[in-house]
C-alpha cells in the first residue's frame, strides 16, 4: 500500500511532513494490515517500525472516535518508549478526533482507571499494566479490533511471554508484531495466537 491509498488526513500529515513514500518494510507490512491479516514486520531500527504501527492503527479505526472502549492497543517495554510513542500519535492523530492515552507501572492505577473510562480509542500499554486494570475489571477490551507490539524483543528480556498469552486468550483481534529480528521465542506467538500470520522482513 502506497501512501496514496490511506486516508486522507493522513496522507495530508504525511505530505506536510514531507514523507515521499513507504520504506520498504512499510510498503509490505501497511497493506497487509489494512487487509485483517496477522502481521510480523521485522526490521533494524530506521526501517519504518514505528510510523508503521501509527499508520496502521489510525487507517483501522477510521481516523475516528467511537464509543469509550479502548479499539486498538499498541504494547510498549516501558514509560519512556509509552510517551515517545504518544508524542508520535499525536502528530497523525492532531487532524482527528481520534483519543490517545498511555497506561504503564509508573502512574497511579486509579487515576489511570478514570482517565480511561473517559474515554479512549488507542491506548498505549505495558502488558503488565495493562493486565493488571484488565483482570481487575477497570479496562474493557471487548471493542479491541487491532494488538500492536512494538520492538517486541522486549517481551522475551523481560519475560513477560505469558503475559501476552494471558492477554492473547481475552482479546481476540488481529496482532502486529514489530522486531528487530525473527526468532523462535517469536515464532511461538504464531503458533499460541497470531495463526496464519504474514512475515514481513527487511
Amino acid at each position: 500500500m502506497s501512501f496514496k491509498k490511506i486516508l486522507p488526513v493522513l496522507k495530508e500529515t504525511l505530505d506536510h511532513l514531507e514523507y515521499e513514500t513507504t520504506t520498504p518494510l512499510q510498503k509490505k507490512v501497511l497493506s497487509t494490515i489494512k487487509s485483517g491479516a496477522n502481521v510480523f514486520g521485522i526490521g533494524p531500527e530506521g526501517s519504518g517500525k514505528s510510523t508503521a504501527i501509527v499508520l496502521s492503527v489510525i487507517q483501522k479505526l477510521k481516523g475516528e472516535a467511537v464509543g469509550d472502549a479502548p479499539r486498538a492497543i499498541v504494547l510498549v517495554k516501558d514509560k519512556t518508549e509509552a510517551l515517545a510513542l504518544k508524542e508520535k500519535f499525536e502528530v497523525f492523530t492532531k487532524p482527528t478526533d481520534l483519543r490517545v492515552y498511555c497506561i504503564y507501572d509508573e502512574h497511579k492505577i486509579d487515576a489511570q482507571r478514570d482517565e480511561i473510562y473517559m474515554g479512549t480509542d488507542i491506548l498505549i500499554a505495558t502488558i503488565k499494566r495493562l493486565n493488571k486494570l484488565y483482570f481487575l475489571n477497570s479496562i474493557h477490551l471487548t471493542d479491541v479490533q487491532l494488538i500492536c507490539i512494538e520492538d517486541a524483543q522486549f517481551l522475551i528480556r523481560q519475560n513477560t511471554y505469558n503475559d501476552i498469552l494471558r492477554l492473547s486468550e481475552s482479546v481476540k483481534c488481529q496482532y502486529a508484531v514489530f522486531a528487530d529480528e525473527f526468532d523462535s521465542r517469536l515464532e511461538r506467538f504464531e503458533t499460541a495466537f497470531m495463526f496464519d500470520a504474514y512475515r514481513f522482513k527487511v
